[in-house]
């Protein structure tokens, strides 16, 4: 059962939670493509400071979310603040929602979910200070490791990487969630 996994990030993204999934989804034997706006490289946040630099698989315009069977969005302050409002993000992320896909976001992840318009009516988790985000869009939050709604995938922080990397795989290998709504 091989899996193509998309992992939308751009400069700034947590380094753990993109690295974490991404190691988690080549276990599996799957494929883990990074998609970026940018080509080349981007730059991780790693506590206080800079992180490592991780190469692009796959420029965003390059691809759709047919090529993949899921999406995986990390967060971070810097790298969510500038995909939410990227419209070619937003619209890739839409996508995968409208095509029943599984889609699991950690930490400040969501921010993009309220900006593509996909949290309305669902029970999501994030990094506290993005509760009243997802509130005000619609989204009953709770703080909890790991929440899963119709296929998607939420968590708090690096923390909970390890209950969202199990979550992650098993909505992956359920596959399509005929219930999630765009």
């Amino acid at each position: 059962m091989s899996k193509k996994v998309a992992i939308l990030a751009t400069n700034g993204f947590e380094e753990s939670e993109l690295k974490s999934p991404k190691e988690h989804l080549e276990e599996q034997g799957w494929t883990a493509h990074i998609i970026s706006p940018e080509s080349g490289s981007i730059k991780a946040w790693k506590g206080e400071d800079w992180g490592g630099t991780y190469t692009v698989d796959k420029k965003l315009s390059e691809v759709s979310s047919s090529d993949y069977d899921a999406l995986v969005l990390p967060g971070g302050v810097l790298n969510p603040d500038q995909l939410r409002t990227n419209e070619e993000a937003l619209d890739f992320v839409r996508d995968f929602f409208k095509a029943k896909k599984p889609v699991a976001a950690i930490c400040h992840g969501p921010q993009i979910l309220i900006n593509a318009e996909v949290v309305q009516g669902r029970e999501m988790t994030s990094y506290p200070s993005v509760r009243k985000d997802l509130e005000n869009a619609g989204a009953k939050w709770t703080d909890k490791e790991v929440v899963v709604d119709q296929g998607l995938v939420t968590s708090r922080n690096p923390d909970d990487l390890p209950a969202f990397n199990k979550k992650m795989v098993e909505e992956i290998k359920e596959g399509k969630h005929e219930k999630q709504h765009a």
